[in-house]
């Protein structure tokens, strides 16, 4: 199963105390190599009017900044304006914007005065780039363009990422490059450019059938402890009809017997939702499908605002780890090579969301205990029982306890590492029995994997010396063996969290909020106003 959203990491750590006055960007240099003979548009603006606008608006230095080099790299030609009217993809950004609108409920892009001075210029067969309300549509327009795309492909700037557990850096916007791109594309073809996430406009079309299915009658269906192929129930007709608007199944089939077509049905809802699919309706199932469509929504705006934080997938190799999903995706050259079911931290040991560059595979590893787990465990199991180390292949190792490679090492027979301050690495477990689970959240906070070898044969596929059989050997040698990957080889990790995707199959899926982390994403997204403020 596919997930699309995938992130570049271009983040610095601060860790000054003191605090640092914002670099405002640099204004690009005029360019005054374009004239009127091979310009965008024969119309060109007064260098004294954009700071007569900026002076009349209440705008933060960044977006003047940004609004000049604008300004500055066309020489001031107009964007929005032909000497024979207005330019057609002023509706199409106006579309954009009530889209955006729309489909997160957020009206406060909404600017009525600028609407009323679009619908008077609109008819307009002849622009005179010295009307004062023309200069003031332009620069006008560009500034609302620039405010919608910080908004609409950034997320909410309230929001303090960090305290979400966040701890992949904002993607950077350059709203004037996406400005540019609309203008030499004449607002065609605009999903191709936009500077956002495909799974963020994939979300975006599944939210416009959830919003129409808002006023379907969706009462809470009584539990029922199993229905299977051939079983009849009347409430076998209801949930035809919700899987049905869910497209899971085909319309129409009103009948209270549980069919071949409901089976079908049944297995692809419960694949959505991260249930074992197995064709039978049981309490589960009931759950799911008794879940309002208004937190659908909910939860899709939520995974939407995610997503506004990361770049668009690249073209390139690296791994994703869906915590929520507790699955692996190891993509190459941009393209799904393959994924794994893993298991990820407990509830009360959470996995960090974050990113890293995978650069060392450790074959046979030792495992060094740490700190918590020496004292919670490991002590208090020596206090009781003398041959505690012994009997669980363990060894002092200065002050601290290491467990020796073998078959029983709790890293199993390999690991992965991508330096971080988390001390989070991909590893081998000899316990493979979790991997059935279809909730897998069960380690100390490490990923583990339920087909390392694969993983390994993956990484080192450029290496000709580094064989199917030579890997399984250096896995049970009982030796602990480093192998760096340099340079190209290192291999980018995304540790996400995202509870609402598009597969690639076209699927909307869902899945449980394990840390609760979209329950305090909802506290701050869905606050009142007032309680906004009181915080």
């Amino acid at each position: 199963m596919r997930i699309l959203f995938l992130f570049v990491i271009a983040c610095g750590l601060f860790a000054s105390c003191k605090t640092k006055e914002k670099q405002q960007p640099e204004i690009a240099v005029r360019d005054t190599t374009i004239k009127v003979e091979n310009s965008f548009t024969e119309l060109f603006i007064d260098t004294t009017a954009l700071g007569r606008f900026v002076e009349t608006r209440s705008m933060q230095d960044s977006t003047v900044n940004k609004i000049r080099s604008f300004y500055n790299r066309r020489n001031y030609q107009f964007a929005w304006f032909f000497p024979d009217g207005m330019a057609d993809f002023v509706q199409t950004f106006l579309s954009l914007q009530n889209d955006y609108i729309h489909g997160s409920g957020d009206s406060s892009l909404y600017d009525a005065k600028l609407m009323s001075q679009i619908d008077s210029l609109e008819t307009l067969k002849r622009i005179v780039p010295t009307d004062p309300l023309v200069i003031n549509t332009e620069l006008a327009l560009t500034e609302h363009f620039f405010n919608y795309t910080e908004k609409a492909y950034s997320g909410d700037g309230s929001l303090n990422i960090q305290e979400l557990n966040w701890f992949i850096p904002r993607k950077k916007i350059n709203p004037g490059a996406f400005l540019d791109s609309l203008l030499k594309n004449k607002g065609e073809n605009v999903a191709s450019y936009e500077p956002v996430n495909r799974q963020y406009n994939l979300l975006k079309e599944q939210l416009k059938l959830y919003n129409s299915l808002k006023n379907e009658d969706w009462p809470e269906l009584e539990p029922v402890k199993k229905l299977k192929l051939g079983d009849s129930s009347p409430v076998i007709a209801e949930i035809k009809r919700r899987l049905a608007l869910l497209q899971d199944m085909e319309p129409g089939d009103s009948t209270d017997i549980f069919d071949s077509m409901l089976v079908a049905g049944v297995k692809s809802f419960q694949t959505r939702m991260g249930l074992k699919a197995s064709g039978e309706i049981g309490p589960a199932f009931m759950k799911e499908l008794n879940v309002p469509v208004s937190e659908r929504i909910r939860l899709m705006l939520i995974n939407m605002e995610r997503i506004r934080w990361v770049p668009a997938a690249p073209a390139t190799d690296y791994i994703l780890v869906n915590i929520p999903e507790f699955r692996l995706h190891m993509y190459e050259k941009g393209e799904l090579a393959f994924d794994m079911n893993v298991v990820v931290g407990s509830e009360a040991h959470s996995t960090v969301i974050f990113a890293g560059k995978l650069n060392q595979v450790v074959f046979s590893p030792y495992w060094n205990i740490p700190p918590s787990i020496l004292k919670n465990e490991i002590l208090p199991g020596i206090k009781k029982n003398k041959n505690y180390l012994a009997r669980h292949n363990m060894e002092w190792n200065g002050n601290s306890v290491r467990q020796k490679p073998g078959k029983s090492n709790s890293l199993g027979l390999v690991k992965f590492l991508f330096p971080n301050s988390y001390n989070i690495y991909l590893h081998d477990t000899p316990s493979k029995s979790l991997f059935g689970e279809s909730q897998r959240a069960f380690s100390h906070g490490c990923i583990r994997l339920s087909e390392p070898k694969k993983l390994a044969e993956f990484l080192l596929r450029k290496d000709s010396t580094w064989t199917s059989g030579k890997i399984t050997a250096a896995m049970n040698s009982g030796k602990e063996k480093y192998v760096r990957l340099r340079g190209a080889n290192e291999i980018p990790v995304f540790i996400g969290y995202f509870t609402a995707w598009v597969d690639h199959t076209g699927k909307l899926n869902f899945r449980k909020d394990v840390y609760g982390h979209d329950k305090k994403m909802a506290e701050r997204l869905f606050a009142e106003p007032a309680e906004v403020a009181a915080r």
